[in-house]
C-alpha cells in the first residue's frame, strides 16, 4: 500500500500546483485498434493552415524563381510536425491543454499566449481575401461580402451542437475541394515540361534571397501549413476528438443547441503501470501517424501543386502582384490556357479554402481564450459560453474594422507578422520544459525530439528578430 501511495505521489508531485490544483489520477483509456476513428485533428490543422501561404505566397515565389524553394515547405512542415506532437504529448497524457500546462509554471502564461493570438488575428484577413476572390466570380464589393461571411462564421460556431464536429466537417470539405483541384489541375493545367522540372525541388534547391528578401523566404519556411496560435490549439482539437486522457474532458458545445457537461478546471494523470504504458504507446503511434498522413502530407502536396501550377502558367510573367490580386491574374491565365471552367474552379476552391481558414482562425483564437479564462479566471462560468462570447467579439470587431475602412492596416499586419514568430519562439522552449519536467520519465521526449525543439527555438527566435527589423523598417520608411 505504501509503495502504491509513493507511486501515485510521484506522478502528481511533478505537476506544479501553486496556481492550479493537481490533476486527478485515472487510467489511460484504451486506444482504437484502427487509424480511421482518430483521423480529424490533422485534417483540421491542414484545413485551417491552408490559406494565403498556399494560395499566394508559395505560388508567388514559384512564379518568380521557379521550384527551387519548395524544399523549405517540407522543412517547415517537419518542424511543425514535431512541435505539434509535443503539444499533443502533454494533452494525451493529461487531458489538459498546453496553455494550462504553461500556466502551472506562471499563472498568466496562458493569458499571454491567448492575448497574442487575438492580436495576431484582429484584422479579418482570410475572410476578406475569400470575399475578394468571390468578387472575381460574381462581381460586387468585397467589404459587405466579407461582413456577411464573418456573421455566417459566428452563427456556425455558436449554433453547432458540438463545435469541433462542425469544424472538422468544414475543414474536411475544404481539403477534399483542394485535393480535387490538385487532381484536375494535374490532368489539364500542368504540361510535361513543368512536370519535368519537379526534380528541381531537390537538385536546384536554393535560398533566392537576392530576388525576394531573406525575411520573406524564412517566413515562408517557418509558417508553412500553420504557425502562431494555431499550433497551440492542437491540444484543444485532439481533446475534443477524445485522444488519450482528453476522453475524460467534455467538449465545447453551443450554449443554445448543445448539452453542456460539468468539467473540472484541470486534467488527469495516469500511473505508469504496464497496462497504461502499453495503451500510451498505442495512442502515441496513432497520434503521430494521424499528423503525418493528414497535416504534413496534405499540406505539402498542396504547396507543391499550387507552386507547380503557378510555375506552369505565370513563371517569368512581369508585374505580378504578391497579394491576393496575384490569384486573379493566375486564374485569368488558367482560363485562357485551359478553359474558362478551370479558371472558375480555381477561384471557387480559393473562396472555399480561405473561408474555411477564416472559420478555423476564429475558432482557434476563441478556443484558446475560452480555455485560459475558464481554467484560470472564470472558474464558475461555462467554457462554451465564454467561447461563444469570444467568437462574437472577434466577429463583431472584424466587422467594425471593415466598416471603418481599415483595409489591411499596416499596424495590424506588423503585429500579426511579429507576434506569430515570437509566440512560436517562446512556446517551443516552454514545451521542452513542460514535457521534460512534468511528465513521467516513460512519457518524455527523447533526444531527437528535444533536438528539434531546440532547432525550433533558434529558428523562430531568428525569424522574430528578422521580421521585426524588416517590418519596423517598412513602417518607418
Amino acid at each position: 500500500m505504501s509503495q502504491e501511495h509513493d507511486t501515485r505521489s510521484a506522478v502528481l508531485d511533478r505537476f506544479p500546483s501553486k496556481h492550479l490544483p493537481p490533476p486527478q489520477l485515472r487510467d489511460l483509456p484504451p486506444a482504437p485498434s484502427r487509424l480511421l476513428p482518430v483521423l480529424g485533428p490533422g485534417v483540421v490543422a491542414a484545413g485551417v493552415g491552408l490559406a494565403s501561404g498556399e494560395f499566394i505566397l508559395y505560388p508567388y515565389i514559384a512564379s518568380q524563381v521557379g521550384l527551387v524553394f519548395v524544399w523549405a515547405a517540407l522543412v517547415g512542415l517537419v518542424t511543425q510536425f514535431f512541435i505539434n506532437m509535443e503539444i499533443e504529448r502533454y494533452t494525451l497524457a493529461t487531458g489538459e491543454t498546453v496553455l494550462t500546462g504553461f500556466s502551472r509554471f506562471w499563472r498568466h502564461w496562458g493569458l499571454v499566449f491567448a492575448g497574442m493570438a487575438f492580436l495576431a488575428n484582429l484584422w479579418p484577413g482570410w475572410v476578406t481575401s475569400s470575399a475578394t476572390l468571390l468578387t472575381y466570380l460574381v462581381g460586387g464589393t468585397p467589404t459587405p461580402i466579407a461582413i456577411g461571411m464573418l456573421l455566417a462564421i459566428g452563427v456556425v460556431l455558436t449554433l453547432a451542437p458540438v463545435v469541433y464536429t462542425a469544424l472538422e466537417r468544414i475543414e474536411t470539405f475544404k481539403v477534399v475541394a483542394v485535393l480535387l483541384l490538385v487532381v484536375v489541375g494535374a490532368t489539364f493545367a500542368i504540361d510535361a515540361a513543368a512536370w519535368g522540372d519537379v526534380p528541381d525541388v531537390v537538385t536546384q534547391a536554393s535560398v533566392p534571397s537576392e530576388q525576394l528578401g531573406f525575411a520573406l523566404l524564412m517566413g515562408a519556411l517557418a509558417f508553412a501549413g500553420a504557425g502562431g496560435g494555431q499550433n497551440l490549439c492542437q491540444s484543444n482539437w485532439i481533446r475534443d476528438k477524445g485522444f488519450g486522457m482528453g476522453a475524460y474532458v467534455p467538449r465545447i458545445v453551443s450554449p443554445l443547441t448543445g448539452k453542456p457537461e460539468a468539467a473540472p478546471t484541470t486534467g488527469y494523470a495516469f500511473e505508469p503501470t504496464e497496462d497504461n504504458l502499453a495503451r500510451w504507446r498505442r495512442w502515441w503511434r496513432l497520434a503521430n501517424t494521424e499528423q503525418l498522413v493528414t497535416f504534413v502530407a496534405i499540406t505539402f502536396v498542396t504547396i507543391l501543386f499550387t507552386s507547380l501550377l503557378a510555375y506552369a502558367t505565370v513563371f517569368g510573367r512581369p508585374g505580378l502582384a504578391s497579394d491576393i490580386s496575384f490569384v486573379r491574374t493566375e486564374g485569368e491565365v488558367l482560363a485562357e490556357a485551359v478553359g474558362g471552367w478551370f479558371g472558375t474552379l480555381f477561384w471557387v476552391v480559393g473562396v472555399v479554402s480561405l473561408f474555411a481558414a477564416a472559420t478555423g482562425i476564429v475558432d482557434y483564437t476563441s478556443r484558446l481564450g475560452a480555455d485560459v479564462l475558464r481554467v484560470g479566471y472564470l472558474k464558475r462560468t461555462s467554457e462554451s459560453k465564454v467561447y461563444a462570447a469570444l467568437v462574437w467579439g472577434l466577429v463583431l470587431f472584424g466587422c467594425v474594422v471593415l466598416l471603418v475602412g481599415l483595409d489591411q492596416p499596416l499596424v495590424l499586419l506588423v503585429i500579426s507578422a511579429v507576434v506569430g514568430g515570437f509566440m512560436m519562439f517562446i512556446y517551443s522552449g516552454l514545451l521542452l520544459l513542460l514535457n521534460r519536467r512534468v511528465l513521467p520519465a516513460q512519457l518524455r521526449p527523447r533526444a531527437v525530439r528535444v533536438a528539434v525543439l531546440v532547432w525550433a527555438v533558434l529558428l523562430f527566435g531568428t525569424l522574430s528578430v528578422l521580421t521585426f527589423q524588416e517590418q519596423i523598417g517598412e513602417l518607418l520608411s
